[in-house]
C-alpha cells in the first residue's frame, strides 16, 4: 500500500530537521555540479542554524515539511516577491536522495501552488542551476525558463541559474458575487 505524503507548515522547532534535509540532500543533488569548497560554502550560506532562523523570522520564508509515515523526508520553502507583485517565489524544494521519485517533491509544490493562489498570485517563480536535474522535474511541471542569471554569492563563487516561472491558473469567477 502507498503511504500518503502529509504536508506541514514547518517552525522554528523544526530547524534541525530542515538542516539535516539539506545536509544529506546537497552533497547528493550538487555532487556533479559544484566544486566541495562551493558546496560548503553555500550550506554554511543558507543551511545553519541561524541562517535558517533568520529566513524564518527576518525574512518571511514560510518552510513546508513532507513526512510519510511520521518520517520528515523533504522541505519547500517559498515567500511573496514584494519587488515583482503577484509573483510568489520558491526558494527551496528538496527531498532525500532514497526518496525521490515518490511524488513528495510534486506534493510540496502543489501544497507552494495552492499557497501562492490563496494570496491572489498569478506566477510562481524559482532558480535552479542550469545544469541540476531537478531543472526536468520543474518542466514537467509546466514551468518554463524564463531567464539566465550568473549571481555572485562571494569568495568567488557564482550561482550559474534557470530562472523558472509557473503561470498559475486562475480560480473561476464567480459570476454570482457581488461587485463593487
Amino acid at each position: 500500500m502507498h503511504q500518503a505524503v502529509v504536508i506541514t507548515s514547518a517552525q522554528v522547532a523544526d530547524i534541525h530537521l530542515i538542516r539535516n534535509i539539506a545536509l544529506s540532500t546537497w552533497p547528493v543533488a550538487y555532487a556533479d555540479i559544484l566544486s566541495t569548497a562551493q558546496l560548503r560554502y553555500m550550506l554554511d550560506l543558507m543551511y545553519t542554524e541561524k541562517a535558517l532562523h533568520d529566513q524564518m523570522t527576518l525574512h518571511g520564508h514560510y518552510f513546508l515539511l513532507a513526512h510519510m509515515a511520521g518520517e520528515a523526508l523533504g522541505f519547500a520553502s517559498y515567500s511573496a516577491l514584494t519587488d515583482l507583485p503577484g509573483t510568489t517565489r520558491l526558494h527551496k524544494l528538496y527531498v532525500l536522495p532514497g526518496k525521490q521519485g515518490h511524488g513528495i517533491g510534486a506534493a510540496m509544490l502543489d501544497a507552494v501552488v495552492r499557497k501562492a493562489m490563496s494570496a491572489g498570485n498569478s506566477h510562481l517563480e524559482l532558480n535552479v542551476n542550469r545544469f541540476n536535474k531537478a531543472l526536468d522535474f520543474y518542466k514537467r511541471q509546466g514551468f518554463r525558463v524564463i531567464r539566465d542569471e550568473q549571481i555572485d554569492i562571494g569568495q568567488g563563487f557564482i550561482m550559474d541559474d534557470h530562472v523558472l516561472q509557473l503561470e498559475l491558473p486562475r480560480a473561476p469567477r464567480n459570476e454570482n458575487a457581488a461587485e463593487g
